[in-house]
């Protein structure tokens, strides 16, 4: 039999997992380039000798979404060493406060009773609206394409949109169940995750904040980049032609049909293409006349602070989320004004707190995030003055002689990002507002070019990692069905 040449652009976590669940059948050769010297996209580890810690993502949320998928594509759950974060995280405020989350109901009303009394009622609401409205937004959304944009605009999906409340913004959405400003900071913050802004992301990503206490967040033993060399293993293991340091810088066409692709200046013939660079980037391997040229907004990007340190710092969580003392300026500064923010809310991430295989005995890496503005109307030669307060604040509110204790520090820019592939420095694909939001945003069938698809962050159904996995869900199944179809058609069933 002869087999199809799939070709895969790009080695992030959405060409990986397209490849695990399509080399399950033995239909296809498959082979995956990624310009970059290792896999993983956004999913890899910033080392430093005996050090390593997560360089991108760090939050494993959907476990069950997750591991299914994987499961699907013949990795076993075992293999997935998953650890539950018990509690969540902290969030503290400007002014002293603290905020505990918890997946326990009862522990949460008891921390919601004695922080901010008199919202225990909006937070049982909150779980009991969000838990309904879950479930009709993963069937009618998550787990469908939108190539054919008439199906987006059924009476069914209309109807789920209304349930949703689509045309709310997630800020607005928290009000109706939190009277405490501080409160609703820490039930919007989560469109971050994805590189939203509260105000402009649809009140449908207000789901994230109750999938964490209904599903939990979850840490993956070794760093979430293991999952990458899970699945590259097994990639391995299946004959998959793995190639890294190949760039592919052009598209050939032949009658509006995928012909070949050159990859390092030499052309290579393909039966399927799959495009797993972020999307808007990927416009420029195309001959002129068949690009969108489509402008999108960007989402936020990230000032990323790397750390090993001497020691631990003893926490409940390894996740803290410390506010500043005007989370809406920040927000505006970072979307709408385009300069480094004067006072930031910021995440910290001290996985070595429960796992030492990323630091030599008895020392630890700490994983600072500050929201920033993507885009080039930041000078990011001024960067050392925000990097300087957000390290006295880290000092003064948590970890206490942080400056003595750090061995070494690599710090990663917006600007940075922009060079390696990501679309205008974002880093998290195009930004999830309403208008790039489902039926909105690229699908998998992007361009009317025959047998070319894309999957990743800024494709449907959207960025976080099991989301993109879910979207190389929709696009393997997909291909399968569409192989099927054809082998049937030529066995005459039809």
């Amino acid at each position: 039999m002869i087999k199809k040449e799939t070709a895969i652009v790009g080695g992030g976590i959405g060409g990986l997992v397209t490849a695990l669940l399509l080399s399950k059948e033995r239909e296809r050769h498959i082979s995956i380039y990624e310009k970059n010297d290792q896999f993983g996209g956004r999913l890899t580890y910033e080392r430093h000798g005996d050090y390593k810690v997560d360089q991108g993502p760090t939050i494993v949320l959907l476990p069950e979404m997750l591991l299914s998928i994987l499961e699907e594509g013949g990795i076993s759950r075992e293999s997935i060493p998953l650890i539950k974060c018990d509690p969540l995280y902290d969030v503290h405020f400007k002014n002293g406060k603290t905020f505990t989350k918890y997946t326990d109901t009862d522990r949460q009303i008891e921390e919601l009773n004695a922080v901010f009394p008199g919202n225990e009622r909006g937070y049982h609401r909150f779980i009991s609206d969000m838990r309904i409205r879950f479930l009709q937004g993963k069937a009618q959304f998550l787990e469908k394409s939108f190539v054919n944009k008439r199906t987006f605009f059924s009476g069914k999906n209309l109807h789920t949109l209304m349930k949703l409340k689509a045309y709310q913004n997630v800020k607005k959405m928290m009000s109706n169940y939190f009277n405490n400003p501080q409160l609703i900071e820490a039930y919007t913050l989560q469109t971050l995750y994805i590189g939203g802004r509260p105000q402009q992301s649809p009140a449908m990503y207000s789901l994230v904040s109750y999938s964490e206490h209904e599903h939990g967040i979850w840490y993956l033993k070794g760093g979430y980049a293991h999952l990458v060399e899970i699945i590259v293993q097994t990639l391995e293991r299946r004959g998959v032609s793995l190639h890294t340091n190949a760039e592919v810088d052009h598209i050939s066409l032949h009658s509006n049909r995928v012909d070949a692709i050159r990859v390092n200046q030499k052309y290579q013939k393909v039966d399927e293409l799959i495009l797993n660079g972020d999307f808007p980037m990927m416009d420029d391997l195309l001959p002129k006349e068949k690009r969108l040229r489509r402008a999108y907004t960007p989402s936020s990007g990230c000032l990323l602070l790397y750390m090993g340190l001497e020691k631990n710092y003893p926490n409940r969580s390894m996740h803290q989320f410390f506010m500043s003392e005007n989370f809406d300026k920040h927000m505006k500064q970072v979307f709408e004004d385009k300069q480094l923010p004067d006072d930031p809310s910021f995440y910290t991430f001290h996985p070595s707190l429960i796992d030492d295989s990323l630091a030599p005995k008895g020392k630890g890496v700490l994983y600072t995030l500050i929201p920033v503005p993507a885009g080039e109307d930041v000078d990011w030669s001024q960067k050392q003055q925000l990097i300087d307060y957000v390290i006295d604040q880290m000092e003064e509110r948590g970890f206490p002689d942080l400056r003595e204790n750090i061995t070494w520090m690599t710090i990663r820019t917006p600007e940075q990002a922009q060079k390696e592939g990501l679309y205008a420095g974002g880093s998290f694909g195009i930004a999830p507002t309403l208008f790039q939001s489902g039926v909105f945003r690229p699908q998998m069938q992007p361009y009317p070019i025959d047998d070319l698809y894309a999957v990743g962050a800024s494709v449907h159904p959207g960025g976080g990692v099991p989301i993109v996995m879910q979207g190389a869900k929709i696009l393997a199944n997909h291909l399968q069905y569409r192989s099927t179809e054809r082998h049937n058609y030529k066995r005459g069933v039809y």
